[in-house]
């Protein structure tokens, strides 16, 4: 787990290495353990390391292949590097490490871009081939490692995030009004290639991008996911067999392929608490725990320690609760926001950026739950998605999900960012694509390729990193996803949401834990949004810079700041709409326009 850099000049113009002395620091959090830098004739690649697997100084990055003429530099795990590392040696290859970054290397140049069908794990990665004078990108199919990069007159950059990017200084960053509109629109997902910005973009997951020397650019997908049944009958106990043998294999290798200690972040609920157990089945003995908890707010309870305490104690974890006061979280809230590659509205981003901070004084590897509800429907919002009727899938979808209607957007933003209901089409074009049997299937598949990808999992990715602590998700494992979206959705929304996971549970966990409502990573000072809180979200949307800006129309600020925590000042999904504002507005002041804040 790492960070990358990197610059392509096409100009004829040699690589200016003040470029990677400014974007490096920005990634320096993401790989405290060495820095690397390779130049060639118009190209230059950074590295950023964090050392996981094979920590000999041989794996350090960009790697080199002088015989092959490819250099890399590559951010991620590929959990079945052993034996892709022994295919390619019976094919005459040999290696000088020991870690999965060489065998990335090989593999592109012993199957070019079809190198990708065969990695198994979370990656993104930056390849140059002299030979073609060409960089090959490329990111996992789950979008769990990130890939950010912009575009000039004279030459493309590429960063693992948009701090780095921002910092090399000739990025556009007017806002982009169709990233705008998903942003307050589609709960912060700001599908790929856009972002809030106009000269920011990111790779989609599942995909692959050339640059040639000239700037000639292709882009190319190598991964779909089909939510469509098997030919022949599966019975129930069938299909809980399969994602069971799925999992327990899922969490192995991820277990498995490290060469340092690895930890789980325990929150209380059945995904973390499944993931203890199933690592308990498979052997493992003095398991670190973490869980997180903060103050309660009214009868809004701001730690689930009661449902953790009873799965540390049944397996006898080494388990360390962290508690959290909120003056502590109003003190720490511009550090995680200054850790955001985008603007991220989930109340946990603060609470994973605190937690993060203690796990990595402990490991530097942590499995967590992340993923679970949406491969198997575990959200309130999916079975009233499916008893809803209504024949246009972007209104039936937008009625359950979205923080606000396009009338209410209008009503957000200025006259300046109206535009078409751009969310909508995005949303109707993604569930209308054919692969999916049902509209849940289509709602399921549209989460894990797509909403996952820029909520919880960039979330994950960013606030653990921020301490070099390497996250990773055995709910997302290509394999057990893939099965998965094939599942009866009877399977998935049964018993409240995730069914099948249930009854995996049933004999590994208290059952308190299983049939308790389903949880929700505790923030409560950022949904009912009060004193202390209420001042600084005053503050921002009040300052100078927000005004200037003129991204808000007033009279809605005014309304939320009046009475924040009024029914239709909510979120479907139980958010605060002053919250929303306020956070895009401070994100835009740290990273865009400090000087001006």
């Amino acid at each position: 787990m790492c960070g990358i850099a990197g610059e392509l000049r096409f100009d004829g113009a040699a690589p200016d290495p003040g470029v990677l002395d400014r974007m490096l620091p920005a990634l320096a959090r993401r790989g405290p353990d060495h820095e690397g830098r390779w130049a060639g004739e118009a190209i230059q690649l950074g590295h950023r390391r964090l050392a996981v697997i094979d920590l000999s100084e041989r794996s350090n990055q960009p790697m080199h292949d002088a015989e092959l003429g490819l250099t890399l530099v590559f951010n991620g795990a590929i959990y079945n590097y052993p034996e892709l590392r022994r295919e390619l040696q019976a094919a005459g290859y040999t290696f000088f490490s020991e870690g999965d970054t060489e065998v990335i290397l090989k593999a592109y140049h012993r199957w070019g871009e079809g190198c990708l069908q065969r990695l198994r794990g979370m990656f993104a990665f930056a390849l140059w081939d002299a030979r073609a004078r060409r960089l090959f990108l490329a990111r996992d199919r789950m979008g769990i490692k990130p890939l950010y990069y912009s575009r000039g007159r004279g030459g493309f950059r590429f960063a693992s995030n948009s701090q780095a990017l921002l910092a090399a200084g000739g990025v556009d960053t007017r806002i982009d009004p169709v990233g705008l509109h998903h942003q307050l629109t589609l709960h912060a997902v700001i599908p790929a290639p856009r972002t809030i910005l106009a000269g920011l973009r990111k790779l989609a997951p599942g995909t692959w991008m050339s640059v040639e020397a000239d700037g000639r650019t292709r882009h190319g997908r190598y991964w779909d996911l089909e939510a469509t049944r098997p030919a022949g009958p599966v019975s129930e106990a069938e299909w809980t067999e399969r994602v069971h043998a799925a999992l327990r294999e899922a969490v192995r290798i991820r277990l498995d392929i490290a060469d340092v200690p690895v930890g789980v972040l325990l929150s209380g609920g059945l995904d973390s608490s499944l993931l203890v157990a199933l690592l308990a089945e498979a052997g493992v003995e003095d398991l670190l725990t973490f869980s997180i908890g903060f103050e309660d707010i009214g009868d809004e309870k701001g730690s689930e320690f009661e449902y953790s305490d009873q799965v540390a104690a049944r397996y006898r974890t080494r388990h360390h609760r962290i508690h959290i006061p909120n003056d502590q979280v109003l003190a720490r809230l511009p550090e995680a926001v200054d850790a955001m590659a985008e603007p991220m509205v989930a109340q946990d981003a603060v609470a994973f950026y605190l937690l993060a901070e203690r796990v990595s004084e402990h490991v530097k590897v942590v499995q967590s739950g992340q993923g679970a509800d949406e491969v198997f429907a575990g959200y309130f919002w999916y079975p009233r998605m499916h008893a809803d009727t209504e024949p246009d899938p972007a209104r039936r979808f937008g009625r359950h999900y979205f923080d606000r209607d396009h009338d209410e957007f209008l009503g957000t933003v200025m006259p300046a960012w109206h535009g078409p209901d751009w969310t909508s089409a995005l949303v109707r074009e993604r569930l209308t694509r054919p692969g999916a049997d049902t509209f849940i299937d289509q709602v399921l598949r549209f989460d894990v390729t797509t909403l996952v990808v820029d909520d919880p999992v960039k979330r994950v990715d960013n606030m653990t990193m921020a301490f070099g602590l390497e996250a990773r998700v055995p709910f997302l494992d290509q394999e057990l996803v893939k099965l998965a979206a094939r599942l009866p959705p009877e399977l998935k929304l049964g018993s409240g949401g995730k069914h099948v996971l249930k009854a995996i549970a049933r004999p590994l966990l208290p059952a308190a834990v299983i049939d308790r409502p389903k949880g929700y990573f505790p923030m409560p000072a950022l949904k009912y949004v009060r004193g202390p809180f209420l001042d600084f979200m005053r503050d921002i949307l009040d300052s100078r810079a927000c005004r200037e800006r003129g991204l808000f129309q007033r009279p809605y600020v005014e309304k939320l700041l009046a009475a924040p925590e009024a029914p239709q000042h909510f979120t479907r999904l139980r958010g605060s709409k002053l919250w929303h504002l306020a956070l895009l507005e401070f994100w835009l002041q740290r990273h865009v326009d400090p000087v001006r804040a």
